[in-house]
C-alpha cells in the first residue's frame, strides 16, 4: 500500500532537523553565501599544487566561450602542438580554426540526421527511438572518432584563415533555428512517399547549407599560406587546401589513435570493443568505436604517452567535484556530507546505470605528476574554458578525480597490449542510443 506523507511525519521531519543545531548552522551559511562556498574543503585547495614530474610545454589556453565545441577544441589543441613543431611557430598565439571544423561537423550532422529519419521512417513517431533522434539533431557536442572523421574529409585550416563568428561562439540561438528547420524536415520526409524523399532532402541541405554560411561565413576550398616561424624568418608555400595543409603541416596519423574507456557496469565487460547506435556526424565514415578497459590500463598508457611528449585527449564528466574558479578536479574539493549529514554512496558504476553521471566534456591531458614508484598522484589539464580559471587555464585533476570521472581517453596503438590489439579486430557491441557512453 503507499504511503503518503502526513503532518505527523513532517513534524517528526522538523522536530529531528531542530534537533541538531548543526543543522541551523549549515541552513544560516547555504542561506547566505552557497552550497560550494560552504561545502569547499580548504585541505584540498591549500594542498593544491600546479607543479608536475612530467609537463608538455603548450601554448595558452583557448577559449571555446558559449558552445558545446570542447570536443573540436580539445582535438585541435592537440594538433595544434604537431603544427607548431612543424612550423616551428612561437606557440602562444597558435591555434586551428575551429569555426572551420564546426561548419563541417553542422553540415554533416545534419545530413546524418535526415539519413536517419528516412531510415526510420516506418518507426512510431511517438516511440522512443524517433523522439531520441528528434531530441537535438545537430548539437555542439562529439566524440573522438567524429573529430577524426572531419580532418579526414576536410582537413584543418589555421585560425586567421576561417575566424570565429558572433554564433560559433555563442551558438544557442544559431542551434534553435537549425534544430527548427531540421524537425521540420523530418516531418516533411516522414510524410514523403519514397520516391520524393531524396530529391525533398537535396533541397533542404542546399537550404542548411545557406543557413550555416550566414551564421559562420563560407570555409575556404583553397588559402594563401604564408608564416613567420619563431627565428621571425618569413616562410611562403603560396595556395594550398584544408587537406593538404593537414597532410604538410600537421601530419599526424589519426588511424594510429584508438579510443579507450572505463565504463565498469555489468551490461560492459571489460575488453570488449563497443560502439553507439545513431552517434555519429559524417554519413559513411568511421563509426564510434570504444575500448572498455580497467581505469589502470587508461592510466598507464595516459602517463606513457605524456612521457613521450604527447598530450593525450580525453572525456569525463566535468561537472562532478570541480572548483571551476581554481581550476581544481578532486573528489574531496567539497565535502557535501559535512554540511547535509548525509553520505552520498554511489559508485563509478552506478552513477553510470542511475543516470547520475555521463561524459560532458572534452579537455587535454598534458602532465602528469608521479610519485617515487611511478604511480601518478595528479594530472595537469588543458580545457578551453579561456586563461581565468586554474592556472593561466589549466586545471589540475588528482588521480583519483581520474579514477571516479573519467571515461574516456584516445591513445597511439602501440601503448596497447598485443591482446587489446586483436580486440580491435572484433565486431563491436552496439549499444543504444541512449547509453551514457
Amino acid at each position: 500500500m503507499e504511503k503518503r506523507i502526513s503532518p505527523e511525519d513532517i513534524s517528526n521531519f522538523s522536530a529531528a532537523f531542530d534537533a541538531e543545531p548543526k543543522n541551523r548552522l549549515a541552513l544560516n551559511a547555504v542561506a547566505k553565501n552557497g552550497i560550494e562556498a560552504v561545502a569547499l574543503n580548504q585541505d584540498v585547495v591549500n594542498q593544491t599544487s600546479h607543479t608536475y614530474s612530467n609537463l608538455i610545454e603548450t601554448p595558452e589556453a583557448t577559449n571555446q566561450k558559449k558552445s558545446g565545441r570542447c570536443w573540436l577544441f580539445a582535438g585541435l589543441n592537440a594538433l595544434r602542438l604537431a603544427a607548431i613543431k612543424k612550423m616551428n611557430l612561437k606557440p602562444e598565439k597558435f591555434e586551428l580554426s575551429q569555426a572551420y571544423l564546426m561548419f563541417w561537423d553542422k553540415l554533416e550532422k545534419a545530413n546524418f540526421f535526415l539519413e536517419n529519419i528516412i531510415e526510420t521512417r516506418n518507426e512510431p513517431l511517438n516511440g522512443r527511438l524517433v523522439m531520441w533522434l528528434l531530441t537535438d539533431p545537430v548539437p555542439d557536442g562529439g566524440q573522438w572518432d567524429m573529430f577524426v572523421n572531419l580532418v579526414k574529409k576536410y582537413g584543418v585550416v589555421p585560425k586567421s584563415i576561417m575566424p570565429e563568428t558572433h554564433d560559433s561562439s555563442d551558438s544557442r540561438i544559431m542551434n534553435s533555428m537549425f534544430v527548427a528547420k531540421l524537425r521540420e524536415d523530418a516531418q516533411v520526409l516522414r510524410n514523403a512517399s519514397v520516391d520524393e524523399m531524396r530529391q525533398k532532402k537535396g533541397a533542404m541541405m542546399e537550404e542548411f547549407f545557406r543557413m550555416l554560411v550566414i551564421h559562420l561565413g563560407k570555409p575556404p576550398s583553397t588559402f594563401l599560406w604564408e608564416w613567420r616561424n619563431k627565428d621571425k624568418k618569413f616562410l611562403r608555400h603560396g595556395q594550398i587546401t584544408p587537406t593538404e595543409f593537414f597532410d604538410k603541416f600537421v601530419g599526424v596519423d589519426l588511424d594510429d589513435m584508438v579510443c579507450l574507456i572505463n565504463a565498469p557496469t555489468k551490461d560492459k565487460p571489460y575488453n570488449k570493443l563497443y560502439t553507439v547506435q545513431y552517434l555519429g556526424n559524417v554519413t559513411g565514415g568511421q563509426i564510434v568505436r570504444y575500448l572498455n578497459v580497467p581505469i589502470g590500463v587508461l592510466k598507464k598508457a595516459a602517463a606513457a604517452m605524456i612521457a613521450d611528449n604527447q598530450v593525450v585527449w580525453f572525456g569525463c564528466d566535468v561537472g562532478k567535484m570541480m572548483e571551476r574558479k581554481l581550476g581544481i578536479l578532486d573528489e574531496n574539493v567539497y565535502d557535501y556530507e559535512l554540511v547535509y549529514g548525509a553520505p552520498f554512496k554511489l559508485d563509478k558504476a552506478g552513477r553510470l546505470d542511475y543516470g547520475h553521471s555521463r561524459m560532458t566534456h572534452a579537455m587535454v591531458l598534458t602532465g602528469v605528476d608521479l610519485d617515487d614508484a611511478g604511480e601518478p598522484i595528479k594530472w595537469r589539464v588543458e580545457n578551453s574554458w579561456g586563461d581565468e580559471i586554474g592556472n593561466k587555464g589549466y586545471m589540475m585533476m588528482s588521480d583519483k578525480w581520474f579514477d571516479e570521472y573519467l571515461y574516456e581517453i584516445t591513445v597511439s596503438k602501440k601503448y596497447l597490449t598485443p591482446e587489446l590489439l586483436k580486440v580491435l579486430d572484433t565486431k563491436p557491441v552496439l549499444l543504444p542510443p541512449w547509453d551514457p557512453m
